[in-house]
């Protein structure tokens, strides 16, 4: 499928598949028609690879990281072991900014029912939070 069809197939703007291109996250098949720029030919197997894009992205990685292990894909490099350990890598970054949020929202909660309360004993400090989870 041409370019068109590919970013409607995945949810893509045109613009954001031909940047995938350009950083090789996303590695379309060429016929040579079309002159300087050739036409990209997109398979279901491009598809599949732009929905992993899309989930690696949600959960944390950024593009570079994604490129990567896209590399690493394509050379037979990603073996069971290579999974878990890219996996146990980002589940670790992960629970890290999972324990910052909780941190600046018991901060929030804290300051929210200090206001409630109308400013009744100490005002909450951000500090005594982040210790928790921040840092």
């Amino acid at each position: 499928m041409l370019i068109s069809a590919f970013a409607r197939a995945t949810g893509l703007t045109p613009d954001t598949v031909r940047f995938y291109v350009r950083r090789g996250l996303l590695v379309p098949q060429t016929n040579g028609k079309g002159g300087r720029n050739p036409y990209q030919h997109f398979t279901a197997e491009n598809v599949r690879e732009a929905r992993l894009i899309r989930m690696a992205q949600s959960l944390g990685l950024s593009l570079k990281e994604i490129a990567a292990v896209g590399v690493e894909h394509r050379e037979g490099r990603i073996t069971r072991e290579r999974s878990i350990e890219l996996m146990a890598a980002q589940l670790a970054r992960l629970e890290r900014k999972a324990a910052e949020l909780e941190a600046m929202a018991g901060y929030l909660r804290a300051k929210i029912a200090w206001l409630e309360s109308g400013e009744q004993g100490p005002e909450p400090d951000f500090g005594d939070h982040a210790g928790a989870g921040c840092g």
